[in-house]
Order: C-alpha cells, then structure tokens, then sequence
C-alpha cells in the first residue's frame, strides 16, 4: 500500500516530534488533529521511524503519563488535547509539570475560521461551543514555561522544534503550542535543512563554587544533606551514596518526590528536623522546601541550596536561608564535589579520625531509628482494624526490591515515607500539585520501565479524585499492568485534621458532625471486573501479605490489580 495524500501540517508536527527525540505521542484524541492522524498512516504505511501514538481515555491522564514517562528517562513527550475544554481537563497535569519542571510540548487545536471560508469547513462545533475568546493560551499561561500559536504553515515545523527546545533549557517545564486546524491542513513543504535537534547541555557550577563547598565541608564537623531531587536519574543516585560514604555525612529528605538515598544505608536517617540544630552546615539537594514553617531552617548552621534551578519562580514564596548556591546539574555537581573532595585528600590525614567518630556516631543513630520502626511494625501486626504502619510494612514484605511506587496518598504519607522500605533508584515517584494524578504516573512510570512492578500506594480520597475507569482502560489497551493498593479509611482525614487544626475545640469536635469529611466509595475491588484484573477487599491484618502476594502474582500475568485495605484511621 502507499500514501494517497500530499504532506500537510500534520506531517510537519510528526517530523518535528521525530527530530526533537519524541518517543511517544500521548493523546485524548480531540477532532482537530486528523491531519496528525493521517501522517501517523503515513509513517505506518511507509515504515519510517517516528514517535508511536498512545490513546489515552482522558486528557488529565495523558499528561500524567508523559510526565511519569519523563521523570524516569529524562526524555521530553509529546500531548496532544482536544480544543479549549480539554486543555482545561488536562491543566491539572500540566500545572504539575511546571510545578516539577518537568519538560514536555502541549498541544491542542482551535479553528479560526469558523466556517465563514468557502474553501474549508471545519465544522460547526468550532463556531457553538469551542471557541476560546483570546485563544486557547489564555488558560494555559499562568503555568506553562511559554505558550503561543502556529501562525502559519510555513513557521508550524520551527514553532514546535522551537517549543520543545525551550522546554529543556532550564528551568525546565512545560511549552503550549495552539495549532489551528486551518494551519494544520495547508500543505507542507519540509525546510532545506532537516536536522535531529540537538540535546539541551547540562549546566556546571563553576570550579570557584566547587573548589568553596568542598573546603566548607572538609572544615564541617557535622554536615547534613536534606535530598528531595538529587535522585531524578540513576547516577545522582548514586553519586549522593558516594559523597555520603567518603565523608561520613547523614542524608535525610524533605518533601521527596524521587528515591534519592537507599533507606537502608548507614547513613540515612529519614526526615530532618531532629537534627538541623545539630549541625554547622547543611546541604540542601534540590530541595523547594526543606522545612516547615518556611523561617524554621537551622539556627546557626550554613546553609548551601544546590541544583540547577534553586529559586522556584513558579512558588509564591521561598525562604531558604542560604548562605551560598552551587547552581547546576545535580548529578555532574555531587561528581564533582566527590572528585575534588578525593582529591584534597579531604576523607584522610588529620580528618580521618574526625570522620571515622561520625561515620559511627550516625550509624547509632540509623540503627536507632530503624529499631524503632520495627517496633512500631511489630506492634501494628496483629491491630484491628488494620494499622497504616502495619499496611506499609506488608508492602515492604510483600513486593520484590525492584519495585516502583507511585504516591499519592495524603494522610499517611508520613507513615509510607518511613515504612515502606526501598534502596533502588528510581522506586519512589510522588506527583506535585494537585490530586488526581497518581494513576497516570503510574502508567507513566510503567511505560518508562516495563519490566519493574509498578505499585500506585493511593489514598480512597486521592483514588477517586482520579480518572479510574479511563485509567485502567488504558493500562489495559496499552498492555501496561500495574498495582493499586487502596488506604482505605473511608475520609478525606485530611480535611478533618485541618478543621481541627482551626477549630480544636469547636462543634463539630464535640458533636462528630463533620462536612467534607465521610467518603461513601464503592466497592473498589469491583472496579477490576470490567478490565478482567484481580481485585480483593482486606480487612484482617492476617490476610494482608497474601493478598498483596497474590495482586502482584496477577501483575506478573499481565493484568491489573488493586487491593483494597480498610485501615483504622
């Protein structure tokens, strides 16, 4: 078979996401982008490389499956959504990338011709009910890095490389791009020069910045890292465990939204604020937030903010306290702290004693509070209804070490950080923003790495604030099996503490009459009949790890699984 039609604007978007790297076009489809659909035939037809389309049932969804695809691999994707009210469905997503920095390219459609040109109809929906007074971009553009329109079919290849260039450059975060279906459907001639864009560079801190850090923390007698995005990609990782175990420096996160550190290591020691008064120097890893009330920082250590991008333009308010900033990327600055640490001979000589006092000095203190974590645990086994720590400490138990949880559950999230355990890279990814996001992660995240178990920890609250349905859909269509497990306490518990936080002794404390409080959910299990998954209710503690067994037994078949576990609180 061959092509029956000439290129037109939808072939140049589909070269431009083929140059910029793109491998996967995520849309909820909308009727605007049938030229788009008709040069994905043509890539099909004529077996040319090129991004591969996932159809996603709902617009929210597929920007958080790019998301969760980016956060893994680091590599910008594509969305396309319909008009002006899909875009308005996948704002949420999009403010969560912007928040997170998370590049990608949106796209959605409009026409702005309305039918009133003889030579194209582009129906009547766009003259009733699609139209945006302004254009599409007005709703976009408090939260997105930059938006414009594809004025012309002659700059629509440039616009979107262009777009997606920006996206990269720090700080990094989302691009809009509204692409009229009149541009779209004019015929395209590709420009004389077709290139495969080049990669964003990483950015370096300067030797000065290195050369000042690594002598303040040879002087350091107690040193603290607070990570939350130094573990964005496997080497950062890794090259905070390295920095960690040549200097004897314990690590602790705030506000994480990647595995940064392995738990289990001598040298991590959960949140932070036990110790900030203990300390005369503190190194925050990409932290937005390391601590809260924003002024209760250390009293007296230095306080040194790395990354890239440490002053969050898209926060209303950030107090660091920072004495100094090592701006760059964060996995080439912990190389090359490490490097120029090793090299004078920081970890040796008068200071290995020093060192050594501390290496033993935290590892006490690790130990300590990992015994008392499995007392917590142990003590939690056997309670009725079941116990939040118990819950988690069954998923350590239940799931293989190369798990990957995707979080989005608010009133116990304090306890998942403490006990589920993981030391992988890559195991932990937790969405920013709004609720409603955690099953496209997941999928997202899935997508990225096909061959890990992926587990969505969900609160009941959080879980309906999700597309449910589409996503299962989707992780059906799309062959991407994952894991829910349901903290069912049957209350948005959040809203409840924050009442109480303002009325403590108000009167729905004292009668038990709360609004917005009670969740009335469905049976969640059920949810699974449609989609051929396994779905199970648990309410004895007994019963938890087999359950949890058996949900990631039909993961590895192949389905879906959630299991829903009814908790005390």
């Amino acid at each position: 078979m061959t092509q029956t039609q000439a290129k037109d604007g939808g072939d140049a978007i589909l070269e431009a996401f083929r140059n910029l790297g793109v491998d996967y076009i995520i849309s909820s489809p909308g009727s605007e982008w049938a030229p788009v659909w008709e040069a994905l035939a043509r890539q099909k037809i004529n077996e040319t490389e090129g991004p591969t389309y996932i159809n996603c049932w709902h617009e929210t969804l597929a920007v958080d499956m790019a998301l969760g695809y980016t956060r893994v691999t680091g590599k910008m994707q594509a969305v396309l959504l319909h008009a002006g009210v899909g875009l308005l469905q996948g704002g949420v997503g999009i403010h969560s990338a912007f928040l997170g920095e998370v590049p990608m390219v949106v796209c959605s459609g409009e026409a702005i011709s309305y039918g009133e040109n003889p030579e194209l109809d582009p129906q009547g929906q766009w003259y009733r009910n699609l139209s945006v007074v302004g254009g599409p971009n007005r709703f976009v553009e408090p939260f997105v890095k930059w938006s414009g329109q594809a004025t012309s079919p002659h700059t629509l290849y440039e616009q979107l490389v262009r777009a997606g260039e920006m996206a990269q450059r720090v700080p990094k975060g989302p691009t809009f791009l509204d692409i009229p279906i009149e541009t779209m459907i004019h015929g395209w001639s590709p420009p004389a020069k077709i290139r495969r864009v080049a990669q964003a560079p990483k950015t370096q801190p300067a030797t000065d910045s290195i050369d000042r850090l690594s002598s303040l923390i040879a002087n350091s007698s107690r040193p603290l890292m607070i990570a939350e995005g130094s573990g964005q990609d496997v080497a950062g990782f890794d090259n905070l465990v390295k920095l960690a175990e040549l200097m004897a420096i314990p690590v602790t996160e705030s506000a994480s939204i990647h595995a940064n550190f392995p738990k289990s290591h001598p040298m991590y020691l959960g949140t932070p604020e036990a110790y900030l008064n203990q300390c005369d120097l503190v190194l925050l890893l990409g932290s937005r937030s390391p601590w809260y009330p924003p002024n209760a920082g250390p009293a007296s250590a230095t306080v040194v903010a790395m990354g890239e991008n440490p002053l969050k333009g898209q926060m209303a308010y950030q107090n660091l306290l920072a004495d100094m900033y090592v701006e760059g990327d964060m996995t080439i600055t912990l190389q090359l702290l490490t490097e120029a640490l090793e090299a004078n001979g920081a970890a040796t000589g008068s200071n290995a004693a020093k060192i050594a006092e501390r290496r033993e000095y935290w590892k006490a203190e690790h130990d300590r509070l990992n015994a008392n974590r499995l007392t917590v645990e142990e003590a939690a086994r056997t309670r009725q209804p079941i116990d939040p720590a118990w819950l988690c400490a069954a998923i350590s138990e239940a799931m293989p070490d190369n798990a990957v949880y995707a979080e989005e559950v608010t009133s116990h999230r304090g306890q998942v950080m403490r006990h589920v355990q993981w030391d992988r890279p890559q195991s932990y990814f937790h969405p920013n923003g709004g609720l409603g996001q955690g099953l496209g992660l997941a999928l997202g995240v899935k997508l990225a790495m096909p061959d890990r178990p992926v587990v969505a920890l969900m609160g009941d609250g959080g879980f309906l604030y999700n597309p449910v349905t589409q996503s299962f859909g989707v992780a059906c269509e799309a062959n991407l099996p994952f894991l829910t497990i349901i903290f069912n306490n049957g209350n948005y518990e959040a809203m409840r503490r924050n009442h109480l936080h303002y009325y403590p002794n108000g009167d729905a404390a004292h009668s038990d009459i709360w609004h917005g409080v009670h969740i009335p959910g469905p049976d969640y299990p059920k949810l699974m009949d449609p989609f051929g998954g396994y779905g199970v209710r648990v309410e004895d503690p007994a019963d938890l790890v087999p359950a949890l067994k058996k949900g990631l037994e039909a993961v590895n078949e192949g389905r879906i699984a959630l299991v829903d576990v009814v908790l005390s609180i």
